[in-house]
């Protein structure tokens, strides 16, 4: 399990799940429909298995491009720890469970379940091919909190389309700053990545760009729907960790990219869905 948990990096699910809590609990306080604990188990299970899919797929993927990479030849696969056919059939068993799970929420999640898993698992090849693989990779974690609010509600709406765009402009753009890592590397495999095509200076301020916008669709719902004081505080402390993360990485200094990437990214997410949980019991 350990090995598995380490091939999907089940760490980095600190990203996207509290984003999917505040879809879910976004639709619970602003519809009438009711909090029922089978669609949050539900829900959680969903981005559990759509997340280990995508990722086990990548890992297997990539395992050509991996093993040449000093960055990356310590992963599972390259490093021999788990082998390709157990990481493909983990993932085959990782779909089945998440196309099963969307069965017991509502039709319309049941429908849309393999566009969300083409959309999730299609990013590992969109390296091959375009620069924009940043913002294929956004949409995939975009869609937590719509698709959260959907499992409540069957329903879209533009509430949560808002925190969607946030977090696609938001992890792309800290996506970007990772990629910072493999300029070189991807120049010389022709693989694509926005380093690789516009170099470090333009690439960090295309990211920049994407932090203000995602800095935006994070203030927009205040225009939309009541909020309290600690909805105000969350987005303080999510336009804090954005500014933060940029003056950690500058062109000449790559060394902080992982501290930016992993620990500002996930105060970010974490204080910012929990403050927005708190919003909810206030404004009630």
């Amino acid at each position: 399990m350990k090995k598995y948990f380490s091939l999907v990096t089940f760490s980095h699910t600190i990203f996207a799940m509290p984003f999917a809590f505040i879809g879910f609990f976004l639709a619970v306080t602003t519809t009438a429909h009711k909090f029922e604990w089978q669609k949050l188990l539900l829900m959680v299970l969903c981005m559990v298995f759509a997340r280990n899919s995508a990722m086990a797929f990548n890992r297997y993927l990539d395992r050509d491009i991996d093993i040449k990479n000093p960055r990356t030849k310590v992963r599972d696969i390259p490093a021999g720890r788990i082998s390709p056919a157990a990481a493909l059939t983990f993932t085959l068993v990782n779909c089945g469970l998440f196309l099963a799970a969307t069965w017991f929420i509502n039709p319309l999640c049941f429908y849309l379940s393999p566009v969300a898993l083409l959309v999730v698992m299609g990013y590992s090849a969109t390296k091959r091919f375009t620069a924009l693989c940043h913002l294929v990779l956004g949409l995939g974690l975009s869609l937590a909190p719509i698709g959260a609010y959907l499992v409540v509600t069957g329903e879209f709406n533009i509430l949560p389309l808002l925190f969607s765009l946030s977090v696609l402009c938001w992890v792309s753009g800290f996506d970007i700053i990772y990629a910072l890592q493999d300029e070189d590397f991807d120049r010389s495999e022709k693989l694509h990545s926005i380093p690789a095509y516009l170099g470090k200076v333009k690439a960090l301020n295309l990211s920049s760009f994407l932090h203000v916008l995602s800095a935006a669709f994070i203030i927009m719902p205040v225009f939309f729907t009541h909020v309290g004081i600690p909805y105000y505080l969350g987005i303080g402390v999510f336009c804090s960790m954005l500014y933060y993360q940029h003056s950690l990485v500058k062109p000449n200094d790559l060394s902080r990219v992982n501290f930016a990437f992993m620990t500002t990214n996930g105060i970010a997410s974490v204080v910012f869905a929990t403050l927005f949980l708190i919003d909810r019991l206030w404004i009630r």
